[in-house]
């Protein structure tokens, strides 16, 4: 089973956690997410795996939040959309390991999946 990173090159918390991955002897497939953005479903088990609800998983730092209007209040299916068409508004990195799933914030954090 392969390991896999959603990852954005842009994110030092991405890049750091890639480098952590590698440190640990991991080569993990590496998918540039903005690119290649998740759709509904695997976004959903994304979501199912981490545990958490989608209001978890959404950067509401980022101006494009704001400016779709989205609240902590708003409904999972709406905020999935958001993030399935705007995929920068993805908490990241997240990299999975067969049926687990982490968010590396810290880094380290994924390293309970490995």
């Amino acid at each position: 089973m392969s390991v896999v990173i959603w990852h954005n090159p842009r994110c030092s918390k991405s890049r750091d956690t890639l480098a952590l991955l590698e440190a640990e002897g991991i080569t993990p497939v590496v998918r540039l997410y903005l690119k290649d953005p998740p759709d509904p479903d695997e976004l959903s088990e994304a979501l199912g795996l981490l545990g958490i609800a989608a209001k978890d998983l959404i950067r509401t730092g980022e101006k494009r939040y704001r400016e779709l209007g989205l609240t902590s209040d708003t409904e999972d299916e709406v905020l999935i959309a958001a993030m399935t068409s705007e995929p920068i508004l993805i908490e990241r990195p997240i990299v999975f390991n067969g049926e687990k799933a982490a968010i590396g914030r810290p880094p380290r954090a994924v390293l309970d999946i490995l």
